[in-house]
């Protein structure tokens, strides 16, 4: 699976860790930065370019990180086709994919320690939508939402 990667300098010491782990687990990364430390960058750049990847098809999934993955989750969640939200529980980063159908995880780096986070991504990337009927009703309200937007 193709996953798309972000960060801003609030995830950054983060970042090799868990791109290490996603291509542990046979996946490729595709890398949206940042390449270098640089504590005035934002987290906006960052998320759209993820989430493009995502909203495009370039990715199956996406992974973004900064200080709290709010801020993250935000601005993902402002492009078409996007559900990210901030995990930082198995039973949410599982729950999230298989209820939700969600596409993008946001970590808080300065939330969850290492193991936590490369966990996270191991069950975040394991996960499948279940399709189940309800399921699939809710998702196609938030979308219809989304449409209406």
């Amino acid at each position: 699976m193709q996953v798309a990667f972000g960060t801003d300098h609030g995830g950054f010491d983060l970042k090799d860790t868990l791109v290490q782990e996603i291509e542990s687990l046979g996946h490729e990364v595709l890398d949206h930065g940042a390449f270098k430390y640089q504590p005035d960058d934002d987290y906006p750049d960052f998320a759209e370019a993820v989430a493009g990847s995502v909203s495009e098809g370039l990715a199956s999934k996406g992974v973004l990180l900064c200080g709290s993955g709010v801020g993250a989750s935000i601005a993902a969640n402002k492009v078409p086709g996007v559900r990210a939200s901030v995990c930082h529980d198995e039973y949410s980063a599982r729950q999230g994919v298989e209820h939700d159908d969600m596409n993008i995880i946001c970590l808080g780096a300065r939330i969850i320690e290492n193991e936590l986070a490369k966990e996270l991504i191991r069950v975040f990337l394991s996960a499948k939508f279940s399709g189940v009927e309800r399921h699939k009703r809710r998702l196609g309200k938030v979308i219809d939402i989304e449409n209406k937007a």
